[in-house]
C-alpha cells in the first residue's frame, strides 16, 4: 500500500511522465483496475474501509479526524489471523490508538509526522507511537529524526533526502517487510501488509529519484471551467494550502518530488518481489498493490486530498497471483472496501456476513466478478461535505454548503475540465444522478434530505455521531441502473 498515490500515476496507465517499470510488469502479469476509487479519500477513513470491508456510512468515518478510536470487531487482518495465518503489518497504519493492531499478530510502525508531533505536544515519548525513529537512531548513532530537514508533511516544498538512502522511510518499510519474510514461520501461510508513507509529503525522495524528473517536460495540469469556484479558499503563499495557483516552477518541482517518490517506491516494491522469489514464495502468493487515496497535485489549482475529483479519489489497484487473470485491465468500479472480500476469497477463506464490499476476483468459471452499478463517495472538507457518485463513465458531485451540482463525462473528459451541469442536454442525466444521491442520503443524521429534496447548508462532521456511540448505521449503496 502506498499513501496519496494518484490512480493515473502508473506507466501502465499511460502516464506521460512517471516511470513505474516494476509495477507495470506486475500489472502485465495480473489485472489492473482502471476504475478503482477511495470512497472517502483521506488517510483514516480510507484505511477504515480497507481494514473492515464496510461502507463509510457504516464504519462512520466520512471525513478526516484523528483520535477517534478504532473499535471494529471484524477486520481484514483479524480474519487471516483467525484462520491460522501469520500476520504482520509494517509501516503506516494511522489508527487510534497508534499501537492498535487491528487483528495483526505484530505491527512495526512508521507513523505519520502528525501523530509523532501530537505525541511530543502531549509530553509523550515519540518512540511509543513509532518504530522508525528508534531504528533510525540506532543507525545514525545520534538523536536523528526523519523530519529535521524542516519540510512539512502536507506541503508542496521539495528537497532531496539528506541521509543515506538505505535510511529513508521507504527503505525502512521494505527492509522490515523483507525481514519478516526471512523470519516467518514456514509451516504457516502468511498475510503481510507493507504500508509506505510515500508519495505523501514530505517530498524528500533520494536525489537520483528527484533529479530524473526535475528537467523533464510535463504537460500543464488541467484547470476546469469551474475552478474559480474554489478561489475563495485560495492561499497561494501557504505551502500546505488546499487551494491556490502557485508559480509554474514551484509546481513543476513539487510534481518532480512526487514522481520521484513514486519511482523510489516502485523499486522498493520490486525488492520485496525479488525477496518473495528468493524465498520460493512468489508462485503461491497473491499480491495486491493499491493506495489509500490520490493527490490533486495542482489540478484545477487544488492540492492534497479529500476532494471528489479524479486526482484525489481515484487510486491505482493491481492484483497479481494464483487465480488472477493475466494481462487484463478491468473497468468495473471497485473501491477499498472491496479488498477484504477479494483477498479472503483469493485465500479460499469465508467472507464474514457483515462485510459490505464486493470481491473483484473472478469466481470459478466466471469471466468477471459481479460489478456494482455505481459508487457513492463523500468527504467533509472546506466546511462542507462533498458528495459524489460515479459509474466510471460519468461523475456527479454535490456541494452540501451551497447545493452546487457538477456533472462530468469521464469518457470524453477524464480530467474533469468541463462541467455539464448547466447544459440543457445533460439535465435528464443530472436528475437521474440527483435521485440516486437522494436515495443514498435519505435518513442521514445531517439532514441532507427533506421532503424528497437535497437540503444544502446542513452542519457536517467528519465522524458520524452513531460511530462515536458505538452503534453504527448502515445506509446501503444503491445498485439501480
Amino acid at each position: 500500500m502506498a499513501d496519496q498515490w494518484r490512480g493515473d500515476c502508473l506507466g501502465a496507465a499511460g502516464h506521460p511522465v512517471v516511470r513505474t517499470p516494476f509495477l507495470d510488469r506486475l500489472a502485465s502479469g495480473g489485472t489492473r483496475y482502471a476504475k478503482a476509487y477511495s470512497a472517502v479519500p483521506s488517510c483514516t477513513p480510507a484505511r477504515a474501509s480497507l481494514m473492515t470491508g464496510l461502507r463509510p456510512t457504516t464504519h462512520g468515518r466520512v471525513g478526516y479526524e484523528d483520535a477517534v478510536p478504532w473499535d471494529y470487531s471484524t477486520t481484514l487482518a483479524g480474519e487471516f489471523t483467525r484462520h491460522g495465518y501469520q500476520t504482520q503489518a509494517v509501516g503506516k497504519m494511522h489508527v487510534d490508538p497508534p499501537r492498535a493492531r487491528l487483528g495483526f499478530e505484530n505491527v512495526v510502525l512508521h507513523s505519520p509526522l502528525g501523530i509523532i508531533r501530537a505525541a511530543r505536544q502531549q509530553g509523550q515519548d515519540p518512540d511509543l507511537v513509532d518504530d522508525y525513529l528508534p531504528w533510525l537512531r540506532l543507525r545514525l548513532g545520534r538523536d536523528g529524526t526523519f523530519f529535521d530537514h524542516g519540510i512539512d508533511s502536507n506541503s508542496w516544498v521539495v528537497r532531496p533526502w539528506d541521509k543515506p538512502e538505505h535510511l529513508h522511510p521507504t527503505n525502512f518499510v521494505a527492509t522490515e517487510a523483507a525481514d519478516f519474510l526471512r523470519r516467518r514461520d514456514p509451516t504457516k501461510p502468511f498475510f503481510l501488509f507493507a504500508s509506505f508513507n510515500a508519495p505523501h509529503p514530505p517530498y524528500d525522495p533520494p536525489s537520483w529519484a528527484l533529479d530524473q524528473y526535475l528537467h523533464t517536460e510535463m504537460p500543464d495540469p488541467p484547470v476546469g471551467d469551474w475552478a474559480e469556484a474554489f478561489q475563495q479558499w485560495a492561499d497561494p503563499l501557504n505551502p500546505t494550502a488546499l487551494v491556490g495557483a502557485v508559480p509554474d516552477e514551484t509546481l513543476h518541482r513539487a510534481r518532480a518530488g512526487y514522481y520521484g517518490h513514486i519511482s523510489h517506491v516502485d523499486q522498493q516494491i520490486n525488492y520485496l518481489l525479488e525477496e518473495l522469489d528468493h524465498r520460493g514464495l512468489r508462485e503461491n502468493t497473491v499480491i495486491c498493490f493499491l493506495s489509500d487515496h490520490g493527490e490533486m497535485l495542482g489540478d484545477h489549482h487544488l492540492y492534497r486530498k479529500g476532494f471528489p475529483y479524479e486526482g484525489s479519489a481515484r487510486i491505482p489497484m493491481i492484483l497479481n497471483g494464483p487465480g488472477v487473470p493475466s494481462g487484463e485491465v478491468c473497468t468495473d468500479v471497485v473501491e477499498l472496501g472491496d479488498v477484504m472480500p477479494t483477498l479472503l476469497q483469493a485465500a479460499g477463506l469465508p467472507v464474514p456476513d457483515d462485510v459490505e464490499g464486493l470481491s473483484f476476483l473472478p469466481a470459478a468459471g466466471d469471466e468477471h466478478a459481479p460489478a456494482r452499478a455505481w459508487l457513492h463517495g463523500e468527504h467533509t472538507l472546506l466546511g462542507q461535505s462533498f458528495q459524489w457518485l460515479t459509474d466510471g463513465h460519468e461523475k456527479y458531485v454535490w456541494w452540501s454548503a451551497t447545493g452546487n451540482e457538477q456533472l462530468f463525462d469521464l469518457e470524453a473528459d477524464p480530467a474533469e475540465c468541463t462541467d455539464l451541469a448547466q447544459s440543457a442536454e445533460a439535465q435528464e442525466r443530472l436528475a437521474r444522478w440527483r435521485e440516486r444521491l437522494i436515495g443514498v442520503l435519505t435518513s442521514r443524521e445531517e439532514g441532507f434530505v427533506a421532503d424528497g429534496q437535497l437540503v444544502p447548508n446542513r452542519p457536517v462532521r467528519p465522524t458520524l455521531s452513531s460511530a462515536r456511540g458505538g452503534t453504527r448505521t448502515h445506509t446501503p449503496e444503491g445498485t439501480g441502473t
